[in-house]
């Protein structure tokens, strides 16, 4: 189906009839035309891509316009023009610009911090989460020592701190967690960083940072600051809406970061430098990001409520929820009714992962799954 119009696609799925209940059901209001020229939404077309999670907006119009405007610099090479988005990250993040590693997306970042400090070690996380770091490490010879999220899902810190040894080269976290979108405790989460930093080096994934809302949530950000082992990543892919333009960026002391440094590969491009600047600047598209996400996760936990399906609460830009039956099934099931939803998360293997999108898109969703789990 890749390629349909809006139109053709819904005469051709079960879901035409979603037109209806976005119109005269008022679950959704349209973008106005300066809206979407602003804030740019994914062309409405199926398959309905819900297991990314990508945001649905952008890049905005400031960021489109950046871009465009750096074409002319696409013959030169973008070390010049690195130092200036550093510096804004810097400013950002509260550190001086030496702490500051730009990559061509936070996973590159993930992947080089593995091999640099788990290469002939070990590297402990929990599982599920977040795998990049983990499958990349593994192919240049890091064991990974897995631990099993805890009863509540959250990441088994007592246990990790626990097999900590000589052996091991890295701690691994995803805070929020990706997939079940769940934060750790404040104060635990710091402790443990302080705790076992000096052990070895701790990695913060914060590739969802923004989407927190629970107020004074620490980054580890702060840690760093404070000279600890502790690196910490994050992305302009999400709320910035830029995943396919491939911008992030580690934050280090200065000793770890050049370390990182040494071994990016990708490294970023001259667009990709113009346009992470205009997002950084661009707080209307970051707040209409934030607010939109907010509203379809509303809209994706009432229909999980009406189903009466358990869900875990999300501080992220997706919803982890049981579904009742193995999901590798439950995806083809939606694939046949024009919907991508997240793949299987062992051992959750009846959990499914549902990126929120746009509303329209939503609200079609939900009537899928009420069709097939109602």
């Amino acid at each position: 189906m890749k390629g349909l119009s809006r139109r053709t696609w819904l005469k051709t799925t079960s879901l035409g009839s979603g037109l209806v209940l976005l119109g005269a059901g008022g679950v959704v209001s349209s973008l106005s035309a300066a809206e979407i020229r602003k804030y740019n939404p994914r062309p409405f077309a199926g398959p309905i891509r819900l297991g990314s999670n990508e945001n649905p907006y952008g890049p905005s119009e400031s960021m489109r316009k950046a871009m465009t405007a750096a074409f002319d610099s696409g013959c030169r090479y973008p070390w010049s023009q690195n130092s200036s988005l550093a510096k804004m990250i810097a400013e950002k993040e509260g550190v001086p610009e030496d702490h500051i590693v730009l990559v061509a997306g936070s996973t590159e970042g993930l992947k080089v911090a593995g091999i640099t400090f788990g290469k002939g070690r070990e590297i402990i996380t929990c599982a599920p989460t977040f795998l990049s770091m983990m499958e990349y490490a593994e192919l240049w010879g890091t064991e990974i020592n897995w631990v099993p999220l805890n009863k509540d899902l959250d990441f088994d810190l007592d246990e990790i701190e626990k097999r900590v040894s000589y052996e091991t080269g890295l701690v691994f976290l995803c805070n929020p967690n990706n997939p079940t979108g769940k934060l750790l405790p404040a104060e635990r989460v710091v402790d443990f960083c302080e705790t076992v930093s000096k052990r070895t080096v701790v990695f913060s994934d914060e590739a969802y940072y923004d989407y927190i809302t629970t107020a004074n949530y620490p980054s580890m950000v702060e840690l760093v600051k404070k000279g600890h082992d502790v690196v910490v990543s994050r992305t302009l892919s999400k709320v910035y809406g830029l995943a396919g333009i491939r911008i992030g960026y580690l934050v280090a002391k200065p000793e770890l970061a050049q370390k990182l440094r040494d071994r990016v590969v990708a490294n970023t491009s001259i667009m990709a430098i113009e346009a992470g600047k205009a997002a950084l600047a661009d707080k209307d598209f970051y707040k209409f990001s934030l607010q939109k996400n907010a509203e379809a996760k509303t809209m994706i936990t009432s229909t999980l409520d009406e189903l009466k399906l358990p869900y875990l609460e999300s501080h992220a830009n997706f919803v982890f929820f049981q579904a009742g039956k193995d999901i590798s099934e439950l995806g083809k099931t939606m694939a046949e009714k024009g919907f991508i939803i997240g793949r299987p998360f062992p051992p959750l293997n009846d959990w499914c992962r549902i990126s929120t999108g746009t509303l329209e898109e939503i609200a079609l969703y939900n009537k899928a799954i009420k069709e097939v789990l109602g």
